[in-house]
């Protein structure tokens, strides 16, 4: 971050809610600047010789990411008050 005054967080599956707690932890220390969220789908392959299958985001995508930003926000909190 020091030497190109930019980071890229990215994360997949059960890694997103790491990630976002990262990105917490930069914004309330005021590391980093939010400067866009984008979320997408891949395609993966159904075995290894298989059809590509479309890997969509799940309906509920939104309401667990603010929940986990809410998570994260709270144990930034957490951790602010015990330092």
């Amino acid at each position: 971050m020091q030497q190109h005054k930019e980071v890229e967080l990215s994360a997949l599956g059960m890694a997103i809610a790491t990630v976002v707690t990262i990105a917490e932890i930069l914004k309330n220390n005021e590391l980093a600047v939010e400067k866009k969220i984008m979320t997408s789908t891949v395609d993966m392959r159904e075995d290894a010789g298989g059809r590509p299958l479309q890997k969509a985001k799940s309906e509920k995508f939104d309401e667990l990411m603010a929940a986990a930003a809410a998570a994260a926000a709270e144990e930034v909190t957490e951790y602010e008050e015990q330092s």
